[in-house]
């Protein structure tokens, strides 16, 4: 057995309060095909003596997940009394060798072991309801809505910028302005409400002179050519009476060069009450632009080593006021939903913890998302974040399904180690997509193939976490990088794709109705045949369960299960594929398949 794999940590993603203060549900990695069984041990340990012990017999764990590397094992035990109990692992090979796992690692099990409750064992003396990280429940049920405001409507042209680009002219520069506005979004609720979005989320609103909003001037007003105070108040409202929620973006990582503070460290250097907002390095402030795009040679630090977005010093209490302060007023003002924040990586944790406290304070209900690309566990203990951008997902998804450059094996690899590095709750709340504002647009990835676009999104909202579509989507918009990947809206029916737009609005549909299994219910992996690009997957809670087969491959893949009853009344949505006469399921070349079943089949 490779001993070096067995890996276990109290207190995190591998142990974890889940559902109520009283269920306990643990983890324990083992190497991929090592152990025949995991079985625990534990039970109460009060002063020297136990108030009750489960010994490994009737308390085994379930293998859940694997990937290339690692089985993950699962199980969750309930302790109403809250006092978590004495926990270890028995963990037994191949050639019924045991051992016992605990805080010292592993042991030989023996009864000497197992006695050393002191020593060999994991302990957590009380669960604390405060430790619980949580999410608000509403997140589960929601499907996303990005909008980009500058391309999105233009509700009222007297707030346009000077030099307003024509909306028809689908070849956006970084520096272009389309017109679109707070009202056009109100003007739009009505279709977003028909396709069956209930969550809008609004890159930059604040003011500041650029399309994007990215480099923040003023955290407290909202940038003219987007409208006032008035309208978004207008537009808070609308959303809430549709049923939506609202989500706005903020940039606390860094500021913009028009910012009054900024401009009075420019004026006075290191006189300026200023001077200690940001990141400085010496003085005056100088920048020298070189040949390189976003590496110009100056003395202070900035995103992206841009010279126009300084970096703000969170740490300065002075900052941290005024920054989380702007948060407060907005969700407390406006009764918005949900933040997402910019660059949440390059911000200091302690920045973070004082932000959720107080916006939870005002909220407990406010969703709180970071844009992080890569793993963030140290963001999601629940004292940060309730989530990220799940852009690991992205990768995997559009890997397999656009790019198709990885086989199935290594999709359910990747996508099985990720899930397992976060508690279950917050895989529930992740946001999930495949593309964004910074990011080539999914059809564009998939050189115009519709079929591949439908699978990836089909395979997404299959997926525990909150689904989010980037404004088009459901239209077939097209875009390479940034900016074309920020086209203004296609508004004109003869160039949407009404076709795609259907397929969204069914798929949408089916994550309304299925939003518990999607959100809560077990994954399961089927064994599909050697052509390895065959996919066969489904989610399980209780008697409810939900089959899903996807053909990557170049030929029709003829499914015949006894565990499923193949008949067109159980598709919930599919994509090129056929029942036939003999009941069999035929899936072409790049089609997909969803359906539900009965768990007691």
């Amino acid at each position: 057995m490779n001993t070096a794999a067995v890996y276990h940590r109290a207190d995190s993603e591998y142990a974890f309060l889940y559902g109520d203060r009283d269920h306990l549900r643990l983890r324990l990695r083992t190497a991929a095909g090592d152990v025949k069984k995991v079985s625990l041990l534990y039970g109460n340990f009060v002063e020297g003596s136990y108030t009750h012990w489960y010994d490994g017999d009737g308390s085994a764990m379930q293998k859940y997940l694997s990937s290339d590397y690692f089985d993950y094992w699962t199980a969750t035990i309930e302790e109403p009394i809250g006092h978590l109990p004495a926990y270890g692992f028995l963990v037994e090979d191949f050639s019924d060798n045991q051992y016992l796992y605990g805080d010292r690692g592993l042991v030989i099990d023996s009864p000497s072991a197992r006695s050393d409750v002191a020593t060999n064992y994991f302990r957590l003396p009380y669960m604390h309801e405060i430790d619980r990280v949580i999410s608000p429940e509403w997140v589960k049920k929601t499907i996303w809505y990005q909008i980009f405001p500058d391309r999105f409507s233009d509700g009222n042209p007297n707030n346009n910028p000077r030099k307003t680009k024509n909306w028809n002219d689908n070849r956006p520069g970084s520096q272009d302005f389309y017109g679109g506005d707070l009202q056009g979004i109100i003007n739009h609720l009505d279709d977003l409400a028909d396709l069956g979005i209930n969550g809008i989320y609004l890159t930059p609103i604040f003011k500041s002179p650029s399309n994007h909003k990215y480099n923040t001037s003023d955290y407290l007003e909202i940038d003219p050519t987007f409208g006032d105070k008035n309208v978004f108040k207008k537009l808070v409202d609308v959303v809430h009476a549709h049923g939506m929620k609202i989500m706005l973006d903020a940039v606390f990582n860094h500021g913009g060069e028009e910012s009054a503070q900024w401009q009075d460290v420019l004026r006075n250097g290191q006189k300026s009450i200023f001077a200690d907002w940001f990141v400085l390095h010496d003085f005056p402030i100088h920048f020298h632009e070189t040949e390189l795009a976003y590496r110009p040679d100056k003395n202070y630090e900035s995103f992206a080593f841009t010279k126009d977005m300084p970096k703000w010093n969170t740490a300065n209490p002075e900052v941290q006021d005024y920054l989380i302060g702007a948060a407060a007023y907005w969700t407390k003002e406006f009764q918005i939903d949900a933040w997402r924040l910019d660059v949440a990586n390059e911000v200091d944790h302690h920045f973070w913890r004082q932000f959720r406290s107080k916006i939870k304070s005002i909220n407990p209900e406010v969703f709180i998302v970071g844009e992080i690309w890569h793993s963030a566990g140290p963001w999601l203990n629940g004292d940060q974040m309730d989530s990220v951008m799940n852009y690991g997902l992205t990768s995997d998804v559009n890997h397999y399904f656009v790019d198709q450059d990885i086989t199935a094996s290594q999709l359910v690899s990747q996508y099985n180690d990720r899930l397992m590095k976060y508690r279950d709750q917050t895989n529930e709340a992740m946001l999930n997509l495949l593309d964004s504002h910074d990011t080539m647009r999914i059809k564009t990835r998939a050189k115009g193939n519709m079929n591949l676009v439908k699978s990836a999104f089909a395979f997404l909202f299959l997926q525990p976490g909150t689904p989010d579509i980037y404004y088009g989507s459901e239209y077939g918009m097209a875009g390479k990088e940034d900016p074309d990947c920020r086209r203004p809206m296609v508004w004109d029916k003869q160039q949407q794709d009404l076709n795609m737009y259907d397929f969204m609005k069914r798929l949408i549909a089916l994550r309304h109705d299925n939003w518990q299994i999607l959100s809560e219910g077990k994954i399961f992996w089927d064994k599909v045949p050697a052509e390895n690009r065959f996919l066969a997957f489904g989610r399980l809670l209780g008697k409810e369960k939900i089959n899903s087969f996807f053909n990557g491959s170049q030929k029709t893949w003829s499914i015949e299960t006894h565990d499923l009853t193949i008949s067109e009344s159980n598709v919930l949505i599919g994509n090129r594929y056929q029942i036939g006469s003999d009941k069999k399921l035929e899936i072409l070349s790049e089609g997909f398949v969803i359906m539900k079943a009965d768990h007691t089949k």
